[in-house]
């Protein structure tokens, strides 16, 4: 018997290598794949053209803020022009527009995709598109999350405490008047690095499920992901609690219960930070909100992947 034990750990020992190896093997195939998706960059109009249109967008929206603080001649903290920017469900709305133009034609079928289906198998090919959707959201995001603070690095300063311009606007009716959403319990229940991380992580995860849909809808369908993404986005500009209010003319205990039904059904409510519990209402949680984008996007990931299986692809050009 003790001879046998050393033949047997041998063995066991080479078979953890070899799925190590084959874990590594495949881990470097994904890879390889997500970035065939990023080394076309650097020669892509309509990359360039999403990120240009990013870049315009941030300073649009955050020159009303930098355009109050310079005229009351009050700072703002770094993260702030951000906050009261993207915070805002019109603001997440308009953003998630860019991943119409960024992922419209996923997953792109150019010239090495033949090789790598001969390299590698379909299932791994899609986790590749998918890794790249991903990472390729991740920057966009961490891109307009930089420009916006860049944009009022002049007027701003680091330290984690609100500003003389967010207890102005938030305070007052002034903020609602120049339509900047600087609410007060924002103020008082998170500090603004805090704040502007939860607002940074519920509009990857809105734009995430976005893409992940444009994704699984465009391989049913050509240029179904774009109708898709359309259709998804204005399901949420109509599903507002506001919106809706207003165009049924609800009395205020009305209001209060339609803002608190869409705000759990409708996604883009789900990625409005102010649109949440904070302790004393009903709204979703931030915890239930992450759970959302991130189960909603493993599901729409799991239907893909089963698709490309049956997926007849059409390759053009030479």
């Amino acid at each position: 018997m003790s001879k046998i034990e050393p033949i047997i750990k041998r063995t066991a020992g080479c078979r953890t290598k070899l799925q190590v190896r084959a874990i590594l093997r495949y881990v470097n195939q994904v890879w390889q794949c997500a970035a065939a998706n990023f080394r076309r960059w650097r020669r892509s109009p309509q990359i360039l053209l999403a990120f240009a249109l990013a870049f315009i967008l941030c300073f649009l929206l955050s020159d009303k803020v930098l355009l109050f603080a310079s005229e009351h001649n009050t700072l703002l903290q770094a993260a702030e022009p951000f906050i009261w920017t993207f915070g805002d469900a019109d603001s997440v709305l308009i953003v998630s527009l860019l991943l119409l133009l960024l992922f419209a034609d996923m997953p792109n079928l150019g010239n090495e995709v033949p090789l790598f289906l001969i390299r590698v198998n379909r299932t791994v090919w899609m986790a590749g598109q998918m890794v790249y959707l991903v990472l390729a959201t991740l920057a966009l995001m961490t891109f307009i999350l930089a420009a916006t603070c860049l944009l009022s690095w002049s007027k701003a300063y680091p330290a984690n405490l609100w500003s003389d311009t967010a207890a102005i606007l938030g305070y007052s009716d002034i903020g609602e008047q120049i339509a900047v959403p600087a609410f007060v319990k924002v103020l008082e229940l998170s500090f603004p690095y805090e704040c502007m991380l939860h607002i940074f992580g519920l509009l990857l995860g809105y734009a995430v499920l976005l893409a992940a849909l444009m994704l699984c809808l465009n391989l049913f369908r050509e240029n179904g992901g774009m109708i898709g993404g359309i259709l998804f986005s204005g399901f949420g500009f109509l599903f507002n609690p506001e919106i809706i209010a207003n165009l049924l003319k609800l009395p205020p205990e009305q209001s209060r219960i339609a803002n608190i039904v869409f705000g759990w059904i409708s996604p883009l409510n789900h990625a409005t930070y102010y649109m949440h519990n904070f302790g004393y209402d009903n709204l979703p949680r931030l915890g239930v909100s992450y759970l959302f984008f991130g189960a909603g996007s493993i599901l729409l990931f799991v239907v893909a992947m089963r698709k490309i299986k049956t997926y007849n692809f059409q390759f053009t050009g030479s």
